[in-house]
């Protein structure tokens, strides 16, 4: 017998009228997961953490971690900070053919077939099934439409439920995979374009999504697994640039949020919900956008954190001939430039404007290159050089004043990584309360 989903927990609440809800942390980042993992610990709640296609696969995306690699990783991270593995909640993002769009449709579903098994297989349990990008035969022959996505949805599913059926013979008790439909729009990490206007997903399109997947479900005989499904990925209306934030407005989705009332087994997912405030987040969980999707703002406050201590080194240790500075700043500058295909095709203008963004852009392209080995090794020797000596409390006013405050009130440890995972919760904590009823 299977364990319930805690997922349809969520489900069940916000159909009750309980605005209860659930942030999903998108990222690969040690720290990141540690933060999410420790003020999940704090608080008691079930952590959800979510790797994207082109982020784990098969062929080990460019983490270099495949499914069964990333939940490894993420129970080592666990066992470090002592929180319970089954209370977590492991998510695959955009699974299709999200990564093989230039192949034939043929190549394309079997590369995808064979990632959402090894999902399943490694015990994930909220998938994201996503066939809304065209491949090579679409755009070649002009015809795409959503008949088409949901009859590559459905074949997914049903290569999901085939993987559960060979897991829960290894384990009686392994957790039944929910599902989610449906793609946002732009692409995922954010939009590349300051819109002025990001356009809610119109009732018509949320309800054609159901009924059509609904069809392709049953024409493969998948109906147990349609009961499965339990949220649609919609544009709610919230997105963020390059230096803009697109806030979520009621008065806009209120007509979505009303249609979703006709459906008693489904929540809505907002995907790029990164950089709302904490009362525009409560807003969407009442509204019944109950999975809250995050991943650059999260790397973007690991970011912050970073330069906060560079800076502090810097003035710790400039005039220090025996200490090597770490130049952390400089070395990830260093490394972007050297490596440029992680950010050159979302920032534009003039070298001036591009220079800023590869350092301060909402859409944080800085993620990429914090594994990379330089980067990764000046991390290490700022947080020794930082634990050299106790950093003294007039700096972390100066550079981290929200640290500050709780280091005084003895809430926070006064350490280089406790202060630099701090500032990874203080965007967590919005979320968590956005999702607590």
């Amino acid at each position: 017998m299977s364990n319930v989903n805690p997922l349809i927990e969520i489900v069940k609440s916000q159909k009750k009228g309980i605005a209860k809800g659930i942030y999903s942390a998108c990222s690969a980042n040690e720290y990141v997961i540690e933060a999410v993992l420790e003020s999940a610990l704090l608080n008691g709640d079930f952590a959800l953490i979510e790797a994207t296609a082109n982020q784990v696969n098969q062929f080990g995306g460019y983490t270099g971690m495949k499914p069964e690699d990333f939940k490894r990783f993420v129970y080592s991270i666990a066992e470090k900070v002592k929180f319970p593995v089954e209370k977590i909640i492991l998510g695959g993002d955009h699974l299709g053919p999200l990564t093989w769009q230039n192949e034939d449709t043929v190549d394309a579903m079997k590369k995808s077939r064979e990632l959402i098994r090894d999902y399943v297989l490694a015990g994930f349990t909220k998938i994201h099934i996503d066939t809304s990008m065209k491949l090579k035969e679409d755009v070649d022959c002009g015809e795409f439409n959503t008949e088409i996505i949901a009859a590559r949805g459905a074949e997914l599913c049903l290569e999901a439920e085939m993987a559960f059926e060979e897991l829960i013979k290894k384990d009686a008790y392994a957790t039944h995979p929910v599902y989610i439909i449906g793609s946002e729009v732009p692409i995922p990490g954010g939009s590349q374009e300051d819109d002025d206007l990001v356009s809610v997903t119109k009732v018509s399109d949320f309800e054609n999504t159901i009924k059509t997947f609904k069809e392709a479900f049953v024409s493969k005989n998948l109906e147990s697994a349609w009961m499965h499904v339990v949220a649609v990925v919609v544009q709610p209306g919230v997105e963020f640039g390059d230096e803009a934030i697109h806030e979520y407005d009621r008065e806009k989705a209120k007509d979505l949020v009303m249609a979703l009332k006709k459906y008693p087994n489904f929540v809505l997912e907002g995907h790029s919900t990164d950089y709302q405030n904490a009362q525009s987040l409560k807003s969407m969980v009442e509204d019944g956008i109950a999975i809250l999707k995050v991943g650059p703002a999260l790397t973007f406050a690991l970011r912050e954190g970073l330069f906060a201590l560079n800076y502090i080194e810097n003035e710790l240790f400039r005039y220090s001939p025996e200490i090597q500075l770490s130049g952390f700043i400089e070395t990830l500058e260093k490394q972007m430039l050297k490596k440029p295909d992680n950010w050159q095709k979302h920032y534009h203008g003039s070298s001036e404007k591009i220079r800023f963004a590869r350092k301060y852009s909402y859409s944080d392209r800085c993620r990429y290159y914090l594994p990379s080995e330089d980067v990764d090794e000046s991390i290490k020797l700022l947080i020794n050089n930082l634990r050299s000596r106790e950093i003294p409390l007039t700096l972390i006013k100066q550079f981290m004043p929200v640290q500050y405050k709780k280091v005084r009130n003895n809430k926070l440890k006064n350490d280089p990584e406790a202060l630099l995972k701090d500032v990874i919760v203080d965007c967590i904590e919005d979320y968590i309360y956005a999702t607590h009823p």
